[in-house]
C-alpha cells in the first residue's frame, strides 16, 4: 500500500502541469516561444539586447553540449516595455507579457548585488517561476565571478525548465565524509581547490589555514574554499559553470550523494542528470544526429502596448437567480474604478442567446470615464447562453477600435452552460487574446478552465457571496511589471450581522501604499450604518460614502489625497431587524511609481487534482524581489458546495516547503470534499513589528570568491553588503486571490485520514554532546503536514550506504520514550550509541522514518550525520582529508593578489 501511494504521490506532483502560463515548447530538439521581459524601470539601453542576444547565443551552444546533443534555443522573444521608444525594427506582442515571461531583466531592490537567479520553490522536477537578471549583470563584465554569461543562462535554464537545484551550499561549505575528510559541498568531489580564510584588519590582509570547530569537526566559520582555475572534471554545471571544463551536468557515476546541499534534499541524491532526463523534455527524446551544429536562435524584438480588455459578461435568464447579475455588475463597477489602471482600454458586451456590444473602446483617463461602461450593466436577466456569440462580439470590441486581438484581454464572466463552446476553441486561439475566465455557481460550464489554459489567462470560481467576485476581478490587474500601477486589496470580507447589530474590524496602511485608495460596502437589503476613521482619529460617516443610483446596495469611499499610515478602525451596524450579509472591500496602489509595495501571490501547484493526490499551497509574500518573512498566511479554499477550509501556510523549510525563510508560504491540501471546482484566496498579514526582509537568494549561479592559479590566489571582491536596518517592514495586509482548480475522483465528505501517508523529514539534524548523539528535526503530520503521527522508526549505522539502500536492516534506536508533537513543532531527541567503541573521527549516520498505523509509512528522511570529534592542542589536523592543503597554503607561502574587476 506504502508503494502505491508514493506512486501516486509522484505522479500527483512531477506529472501534472504547473500554473504558470511559460509559452516554450519544445519540439524537434529545440526551445521555441522562450520569452525575455525588460521591466518598465529599466532606462533604454541598446547594448542591453545586444547582450541578451550574445548570452542565449553561446547558452544554445553550450546547452547542446551539456544535454549530449539533445536540446538548444531556436525561437526566442524579447520583450521590450513601452518606457522605450518605438522603433520600425518592434513588433507587436501576442500572448507575450512581463507576468508571464520565462526571463525578466529589472534592477535590484536594496542593491544587494547582481546574483542572477531563479525563482523555484516546487518539488524536485518541478519548473520554477522565472529567472531574474539584472542590467548590471548584462552590462558589465562577471566573467571572473560568475564565469560566461551563456553559462550561467544554462545553469538557471537548468532551476526553471528540469527542477534541479543547487549543487553547492552557503550554509553547510563543509562537510565531513564517509571517508573521514573534510570536504567542500560539491558536486562533483573533483573540483579540486584548497582552503583559506582571508583576514583584514584595516589595509592589511592575510590568507591564513582554516582551524577546526572543535564541537563539529569542520571548518570554521569564515573558511572559503577557492578552487583551481584549471580543473580537469567536466561536472558540474549545478555547481560551478565558471570552468572551461566544467561542460556537464552530475551523471550518477560522478553525482557526490553526500553533499550536504538542496538538490540532494529535494530530489532524495538522485543527480541532476538523472531528474533531467527524467523530464517532459527529454523523457522521449534522442540526440541529434550528424556533425552540424544546429543553427543560431532567432530573435524577435517586441514593444509592450497599452492595455485593452473587454468585459464578456452573462445576462442569460439563469443570472436571475441567487441576485448573480447584481452581484456581478457590483463587482464589474468595483473593476472599472478601483481596480483598472489608467490609461487602459476597455469595451463592453453581454450575452445571452445573443450577444450585444454595450461600448466600444474607451480610454480610461480620469475618474469619471468608467460610467459611460457602468451605465450600460445589464439590468435584467432572460434568454439561453450563448458563450462563443459573447467571445466574437468580444473580439468585434477590439478590432473595431483599431486594435489587435492579440495580447488583449477578454474576462469572460458566465453561471451556464453551452454546449457549443468547443466550436469557438480555434477562433480563440488564432485572436492571440488572454481570456480570464470567472465560473459563478457550480453550473458554470465545464470547458471555460479550456479558455483559459489555452490563452494564458487567469481562471476563477466565485460562489454565492460577492466577496468571491471582488477578489477574481482584483486579481485581474496589469501584467506589465509596473508594480505601482497595480491594485492591491487590503480587506476583502463577507460578514453576516444579525439584525440591528454591530461589527468592528481594523485594516493597517503602510508607508508604501496609499494612493488611489478605495473603501466599499455591499449589502443585501438594506444600507447598513457605516463609520470608518483613520489612525488620526478622523472619521467618516455613512453620509460621506456615495450610494451608486444605478448598481444599488453598494457605498463607496475614495480617501481624499493620500491615506494615513496606520490603523483604519471601521466599525458597521446592521440597521435590519433581521440578519444580513455585508462586505467589506479596501483596495489602494503604491504610494508612489518609485515606491515598492509589499506583494502577495498565491497559486496551487496544478490546475487539475486527480484524487487522491495532494496539492500543494502557494503564497509568495515580497517586497521588491526581496522575500518578506515572519508573517501570517492564512489560505482559503472553498468548495462549490460553499464549505471553507483555512490553511495556515508556513516558511519553515518543512513538509511542503521546499526552503526555509525564502519567503514562499506554502502548505499540502488534503482536505477534499467531492469533485469540481475549488477556488483559492490568501491573506498576508503582518503584525506586531516581525515582519523582515530577507537579504538572501536561492537558486542562483554561485558567487565565486576567487581561484588559484600557477599557485597563487587570485580574490574576486567580497560580495556587497546591505544595510540590515533598512529590511525591516512595516505591519501590514494583503489579500490575493490564486484562482481555481478543479478535483476529480474524490468522495464526498473530508475524513481521508487513512489515504495520505505521514509527512517525510527533511531537515533532520545531528551532533554529538559527549556521548549521546542529539537529533532534532521539524515534526511531520499524521496527513502530510497536518495532525500528528503515531511513532517515529530512527536508524543509525556507521555506513552511509546501508541507510540509503536498506534503511530497513540498519540498527534500530530504542524510541520508547519518544512521543511525537503536533505537525510542525521543534523535535529533540538524544540517545548514547552502542554499535562500537567511539574513536576519534567515528562518523554515525541517522535516519527517520514516520508511521501513522501499521499500514501507513513516510519515506525516509534524509540523512544526518553525528562525528566525534576530539580536538588536539593544534589548530588543525594535517591528516584529514583537505585540511592537508592548508597547511600546505601556509607552508609553501603562496602569493596572494585581491583582483578588482
Amino acid at each position: 500500500m506504502t508503494f502505491s501511494l508514493n506512486i501516486i504521490l509522484f505522479l500527483a506532483l512531477h506529472l501534472l502541469p504547473g500554473v504558470k502560463s511559460s509559452m516554450v515548447n519544445f519540439n524537434g530538439n529545440g526551445y521555441d516561444g522562450i520569452v525575455i521581459a525588460i521591466n518598465p524601470s529599466v532606462p533604454e539601453d541598446e547594448k542591453l539586447i545586444q547582450n541578451i542576444k550574445e548570452m542565449v547565443t553561446e547558452a544554445s551552444t553550450y546547452l547542446f553540449h551539456a544535454t549530449k546533443r539533445r536540446a538548444y534555443f531556436r525561437t526566442v522573444s524579447i520583450l521590450i516595455p513601452m518606457t522605450w521608444k518605438s522603433k520600425s525594427e518592434y513588433l507587436m506582442p501576442k500572448q507575450e507579457s512581463y507576468d508571464q515571461a520565462d526571463v525578466i531583466v529589472a534592477t535590484p531592490y536594496l542593491k544587494y548585488g547582481d546574483d542572477p537567479y531563479t525563482l523555484q520553490y516546487g518539488q524536485c522536477g518541478d519548473k520554477g517561476q522565472y529567472i531574474h537578471f539584472t542590467p548590471n549583470f548584462l552590462l558589465a563584465n562577471n566573467l571572473p565571478i560568475y564565469g560566461p554569461r551563456g553559462r550561467v543562462f544554462v545553469h538557471e535554464w537548468a532551476h526553471l525548465r528540469w527542477g534541479v537545484f543547487d549543487e553547492y551550499n552557503e550554509d553547510r561549505p563543509f562537510y565531513i565524509s564517509r571517508r573521514n575528510t573534510v570536504e567542500a559541498t560539491r558536486c562533483s568531489s573533483h573540483i579540486s581547490g584548497k582552503e583559506l580564510v582571508h583576514d583584514c584588519k584595516g589595509d592589511s590582509c592575510i590568507n591564513r589555514p582554516c582551524r577546526r570547530d572543535s564541537k563539529t569537526g569542520l571548518y570554521e566559520a569564515r573558511c572559503s574554499f577557492i578552487p583551481e582555475k584549471s580543473q580537469t572534471a567536466r561536472e558540474s554545471i549545478m555547481y560551478m559553470q565558471h570552468f572551461e571544463s566544467v561542460t556537464e551536468f552530475c551523471t550518477a557515476e560522478t553525482h557526490n550523494k553526500e553533499a550536504p546541499n538542496l538538490h540532494n534534499k529535494m530530489c532524495d541524491r538522485k543527480s541532476t542528470w538523472d531528474v533531467i532526463m527524467g523530464s517532459d523534455d527529454f523523457r522521449n527524446v534522442s540526440p541529434m544526429t550528424g556533425r552540424n551544429p544546429p543553427p543560431h536562435p532567432t530573435f524577435s524584438l517586441l514593444r509592450s502596448k497599452p492595455r485593452v480588455v473587454c468585459l464578456v459578461l452573462d445576462k442569460s435568464g439563469s443570472m436571475a437567480s441567487e441576485d448573480r447579475l447584481f452581484r456581478m455588475n457590483q463587482a464589474a463597477e468595483l473593476y472599472l474604478i478601483q481596480i483598472i489602471e489608467k490609461g487602459s482600454l476597455v469595451g463592453m458586451v453581454t450575452f445571452d442567446s445573443y450577444a450585444q456590444i454595450q461600448n466600444n473602446l474607451i480610454k480610461i483617463t480620469n475618474d469619471t470615464s468608467y460610467q459611460d461602461i457602468t451605465a450600460n450593466l445589464p439590468q435584467a436577466a432572460n434568454g439561453g447562453t450563448s458563450i462563443c456569440s459573447g467571445l466574437k462580439a468580444g473580439f468585434q470590441v477590439i478590432s473595431q477600435s483599431n486594435q489587435h486581438t492579440s495580447g488583449s484581454e477578454i474576462i469572460l464572466l458566465t453561471d451556464g452552460e453551452d454546449n457549443t463552446i468547443s466550436s469557438c476553441f480555434e477562433e480563440v486561439k488564432q485572436s492571440g487574446a488572454i481570456i480570464h475566465t470567472i465560473a459563478l455557481g457550480p453550473s458554470a460550464d465545464k470547458e471555460l478552465e479550456t479558455l483559459s489554459n489555452m490563452t494564458g489567462g487567469y481562471r476563477f470560481y466565485a460562489h454565492k457571496d460577492i466577496s468571491g467576485l471582488i477578489d477574481a476581478f482584483s486579481r485581474i490587474s496589469s501584467s506589465s511589471g509596473n508594480i505601482s500601477q497595480q491594485a492591491l486589496q487590503l480587506e476583502s470580507k463577507a460578514l453576516n450581522i444579525p439584525g440591528k447589530k454591530w461589527i468592528n474590524g481594523t485594516v493597517p496602511v503602510d508607508s508604501t501604499i496609499g494612493n488611489d485608495t478605495f473603501f466599499v460596502i455591499t449589502w443585501t437589503v438594506q444600507r447598513p450604518e457605516i463609520l470608518l476613521q483613520d489612525p488620526k482619529g478622523k472619521k467618516y460617516h455613512t453620509s460621506d460614502f456615495k450610494e451608486d443610483t444605478l448598481n444599488i446596495r453598494s457605498a463607496r469611499l475614495q480617501i481624499p489625497g493620500i491615506a494615513e499610515t496606520g490603523t483604519w478602525t471601521y466599525s458597521l451596524q446592521n440597521t435590519h431587524a433581521n440578519p444580513q450579509l455585508l462586505t467589506v472591500t479596501m483596495t489602494t496602489r503604491a504610494r508612489s511609481p518609485t515606491t515598492l509595495p509589499v506583494i502577495a501571490t498565491a497559486h496551487m501547484s496544478q490546475n487539475t487534482a486527480h484524487y487522491p493526490s495532494p496539492m500543494i499551497v502557494y503564497a509568495r509574500v515580497s517586497q521588491g524581489f526581496l522575500p518578506v518573512l515572519g508573517i501570517n498566511v492564512i489560505a482559503t479554499i472553498e468548495t462549490e458546495d460553499g464549505h471553507q477550509v483555512m490553511l495556515e501556510l508556513l516558511d519553515n523549510g518543512a513538509g511542503a516547503d521546499t526552503v526555509k525563510n525564502d519567503g514562499i508560504y506554502s502548505r499540502y491540501f488534503t482536505d477534499y470534499r467531492g469533485n469540481g471546482r475549488y477556488s483559492l484566496k490568501v491573506h498576508a498579514q503582518a503584525r506586531k513589528n516581525t515582519a523582515r526582509l530577507s537579504l538572501r537568494r536561492q537558486q542562483k549561479a554561485l558567487y565565486l570568491p576567487g581561484y588559484v592559479e600557477n599557485g597563487t590566489i587570485i580574490l574576486n571582491p567580497p560580495k556587497p553588503e546591505v544595510n540590515v536596518a533598512v529590511a525591516k517592514v512595516e505591519d501590514f495586509s494583503r489579500l490575493t486571490s490564486g484562482g481555481s482548480f478543479t478535483v476529480s475522483g474524490a468522495p464526498p465528505g473530508g475524513n481521508h485520514t487513512h489515504v495520505f501517508p505521514p509527512g517525510r523529514i527533511t531537515d533532520l539534524e545531528a551532533a554529538f554532546k559527549g556521548e549521546y548523539i542529539q537529533l532534532s528535526w521539524t515534526a511531520p503530520g499524521k496527513v502530510l503536514d497536518k495532525g500528528r503521527v503515531d511513532s517515529y522508526i530512527i536508524r543509525i549505522s556507521e555506513c552511509f550506504l546501508d541507510l540509503q539502500e536498506d534503511f530497513d536492516h540498519a540498527a534500530l534506536v530504542n524510541t520508547s520514550g519518544l512521543i511525537p508533537k503536533e505537525a510542525g513543532s521543534t523535535e529533540h531527541f538524544e540517545f548514547k550509541p552502542e554499535l562500537s567503541k567511539i574513536k576519534n573521527g567515528t562518523n554515525f549516520y541517522i535516519a527517520i522514518q514516520t508511521m501513522h498505523d501499521a499500514n501507513l509509512t513516510s519515506k525516509v528522511s534524509n540523512i544526518a550525520q553525528a562525528t566525534k570529534f576530539i580536538t588536539s592542542n593544534g589548530p588543525s589536523i594535517p591528516d584529514l582529508g583537505t585540511n592537508i592543503s592548508s597547511i600546505s597554503l601556509a607552508m609553501f607561502g603562496l602569493t596572494v593578489i585581491l583582483s578588482i574587476f
